[in-house]
């Protein structure tokens, strides 16, 4: 089998399992779950098949592998079905695979007593399917296909618990703030075509090494509304934490494969486009240096673990657009594909912690002993990828993240750039910090809880368990590819330096110590302060528990952000700035003042212009026709010597008036 047609099979395999899975999902039940697991695992083995094949990618001479035929005639500017596959998306579809295979097999354990069990499996499959298409593409108008229907599969994945206000309330949010970046996007990828004269990626970056751009700054800055709200980076990533009213896997999907990862990697697949403008780039550094930070902050007051993981998913992400504003697109995607393996080992790992505590809540679990020996797997694999996401070395964080600040010191020393690379450096040394801080905070609340002992809800499914081993090898060991990955990419050595090795693993140790010094100081106070109660579910399915855990936490623990705990380490460390941090620093207050209020009143303007205006004039226009009528019918009498009277009455009034007219003249 060649390799291309192997590369036609990637994203192929996954969409004919998701229709097969629609149409058979009643009618067949017994085969929805082979559907689910089989195609999108021989996807991920024939993307190891199709990486392997290249052998190494651009940065190793091997050419990438390139072909077409036309979709379909549009004057022109032609839309083809391309593949462009070169290092970045070999690997990259490899790690869509890999994850969604393991969110496929977690999610037959996860929800085996869900009804919607068959529609659920099908959108993962498509959405995988979409993702895969994204990477392989090689002509833009395909590739905004897949991007699309991520979209929408997001909407109904999120919102997979409709009963619960909050998965409706997210999966439209999601919606809409996505579509909201979208719109500029597909106005970037015209422009970006008409100034090209092609939708083909490889005939846009011919041009941009031509020089042939007429419009780079506007070009580049309407690409990035569109990857701005698709990789849930500042100002559109608020719909991101409120997508974790979906299901688990789902999450893990999103977070760690699909979704917020293609805006990332869009941007690394056009990263001359970007770099043809100067104020791009710059924008794109200050937007990952906001993201940063902010974020950081946020995961650090949040009481739902899920929410902890959104936020630090958005952080994570600004350092790979902190990559891609230095120009290092190499250190971007190294850094996509290990929080990749981590992400989606820390949010399958919480659905097997929540299922276990039967809450969501922090502040409830660090009133639990015992909940790390309820489950072994999940606590030694959760910590490991709490290591990786700390950037602790060995683990696969330490050099990804240390192959970004790299770039970025490289950057700032440089002789053009500066601003950028200290931005992007002086952002991911603070990062940093606060992510060792988040992480210490999330593992010392979760596995040290002191309390009463925490109920015994059943064990878990062996698939959710055995997934998480397999997510713990590239977690533990991705970093000892590092000197093989450049051949994969540009060329550029992605191994850390001993400047940025000493400052972000000495900030990372100093954001943990103090986390652990201020839990110890505040952990006392949990025994002594009540914080709600949770109600065990012996043998709940796990789905079924995490919804309950969403329905009841503003009930029982407050807000689904924080809950009023005066012993969780994070008030003291943030102080004042907790409150605020907690809520995301009032972003979605600003927008519903700014946005959705002034709709609101326009709304109901629109209303009543229609109904008291609109509706008035063709209310009155029935109403002067039916009075019309009336009259009309009452000379409707029947009689024919009233109507000969009526005649000849007329015909004499006519006459007088023609005589006196003929007299007149």
């Amino acid at each position: 089998m060649t390799t291309t047609t192997l590369a036609v099979l990637v994203p192929l395999l996954p969409f004919l399992g998701a229709v097969a899975g629609l149409l058979l999902g009643r009618v067949s039940p017994g085969f929805v779950r082979p559907l689910a697991i089989l195609p999108t695992l021989a996807a991920a083995a024939f993307a190891i098949a199709v990486a392997v094949r290249q052998g190494g990618g651009d940065g190793a001479g091997k050419a990438p592998l390139a072909a077409a035929t036309q979709l379909t005639p549009t004057g022109s500017v032609p839309i083809d079905l391309a593949l462009y596959i070169d290092g970045f998306a070999a690997l990259v579809a490899v790690l869509v695979g890999v994850v969604a295979s393991c969110v496929q097999i977690y999610s037959t354990g996860y929800l085996r007593g869900d009804a919607r069990y068959p529609s659920y499996a099908a959108l993962v499959s498509l959405f995988t399917s979409a993702m895969l298409l994204v990477v392989y593409s090689g002509d833009l108008m395909v590739l905004l296909v897949g991007w699309e229907i991520m979209g929408i599969c997001s909407y109904f994945l999120v919102g997979h618990y409709w009963e619960t206000p909050e998965a409706r309330a997210a999966s439209l949010k999601a919606f809409l703030i996505t579509k909201l970046g979208d719109v500029p996007f597909l106005i970037g990828l015209f422009a970006l075509a008409s100034d090209a004269g092609t939708f083909r990626i490889t005939g846009v970056l011919k041009t941009v090494a031509d020089g042939g751009l007429d419009h780079p700054t506007l070009i580049a800055l309407l690409l990035l509304a569109g990857v701005a709200g698709k990789s849930a980076q500042f100002p559109l990533h608020t719909w991101l934490p409120d997508a974790m009213a979906g299901p688990t896997p789902v999450s893990a999907l999103i977070h760690a494969a699909t979704m917020v990862a293609a805006g990332i990697y869009f941007v690394a697949r056009l990263l001359p486009v970007f770099a043809a403008s100067a104020a791009a780039l710059v924008v794109l550094a200050v937007m990952a240096a906001i993201t940063m930070v902010g974020s950081a902050l946020a995961a650090l007051a949040q009481d739902d673990i899920k929410r902890v993981l959104a936020y630090s998913t958005i952080g994570q992400l600004g350092y790979m657009s902190g990559a891609l504003a230095v120009g290092d697109r190499g250190a971007a995607v190294f850094h996509l594909i290990a929080h990749g393996a981590f992400k989606a080992l820390l949010f399958l790992g919480a659905g097997v912690i929540i299922h276990a505590a039967g809450t969501n809540s922090l502040a409830a679990m660090s009133r639990m002993r015992g909940l790390a020996r309820r489950i072994p797997d999940a606590y030694w694999t959760v910590t490991v990828a709490l290591l990786a996401l700390a950037a602790i070395p060995p683990f696969a964080g330490f050099f990804s993240k240390e192959s970004v600040l790299v770039a970025a010191e490289h950057t700032a020393l440089g002789e053009s750039g500066g601003a950028a690379g200290w931005t992007v450096l002086i952002a991911g040394l603070l990062t940093a910090l606060l992510t060792a801080a988040y992480a210490a905070r999330l593992w010392l609340l979760a596995f040290r809880g002191r309390g009463a002992e925490v109920p015994d809800y059943g064990k878990q499914p062996l698939a959710m368990n055995a997934v998480l081993w397999v997510l713990a090898i590239p977690s533990i060991g991705l970093g000892l590819a590092i000197g093989y990955l450049p051949g994969w990419f540009d060329g550029h050595s992605l191994a850390p330096n001993l400047t940025t090795s000493v400052l972000g693993t000495g900030v990372a140790l100093v954001g943990g110590l103090l986390t652990y010094g201020c839990w110890r100081h505040t952990s006392a106070l949990a025994s002594r302060t009540p914080i709600g109660a949770v109600v065990p579910h012996p043998d709940t399915e796990p789905a079924l528990a995490e919804r309950e855990a969403i329905e009841i936490h503003t009930q029982v623990y407050g807000s689904i952000a924080g809950a009023p705990d005066p012993a969780d380490p994070a008030r003291l460390l943030l102080g004042p700035l907790h409150r605020h941090a907690a809520v995301g620093f009032h972003l979605d207050a600003v927008y519903h003042r700014l946005f959705v209020r002034p709709v609101l009143a326009a709304a109901q303007l629109v209303r009543f212009l229609d109904r008291e205006v609109v509706d008035t004039y063709v209310r009155a226009a029935g109403t002067g026709t039916g009075w019309l009528g009336a009259a009309v019918r009452r000379a409707q009498t029947g009689n024919v010597q009233t109507y000969l009277s009526a005649l000849l009455a007329g015909s004499v009034v006519l006459a007088i008036a023609a005589v006196l007219v003929a007299a007149g003249a």
